[in-house]
């Protein structure tokens, strides 16, 4: 089992390396643009656990971009009590798809088992 948790866009992500994840939007980059993740603040390796403080020094989550997205439609409604005052106002809220390709501590591309 080989994961590491990352800080990114304000949330910590527990990412592991073949899988895809969604992260608020990272805005100009396109479609198959390489990615470096520094903010490690954990990393698994079997049984072996590093914990950063804050983060893990020489620790990198190298991944892809696959595209942007956006969420579901919020729907928001506004209106004044005893009046005849409504407003209607929509957000999608924007997110980029990143696919993990390996996980780096000190140096050393962490292998998968198989």
């Amino acid at each position: 089992m080989v994961y590491a948790i990352v800080e990114t866009g304000g949330q910590q992500l527990r990412m592991e390396p073949g899988r895809f994840y969604d992260v608020p939007c990272m805005p100009c980059l396109m479609p198959g643009t390489k990615v470096v993740l520094c903010r490690v603040l954990m990393v698994r390796n079997q049984s072996e656990i590093g914990v950063g403080r804050p983060w893990v020094g020489g620790a990198l989550v190298r991944a892809r971009v696959m595209h942007t997205l956006k969420a579901e439609k919020q729907v928001v409604l506004r209106r004044r009590a005893k009046k005849k005052s409504r407003r209607k106002q929509g957000h999608r809220r924007r997110f980029t798809r990143l696919l993990v390709d390996s996980i780096e501590a000190h140096g050393q591309q962490l292998q998968v088992p198989a």
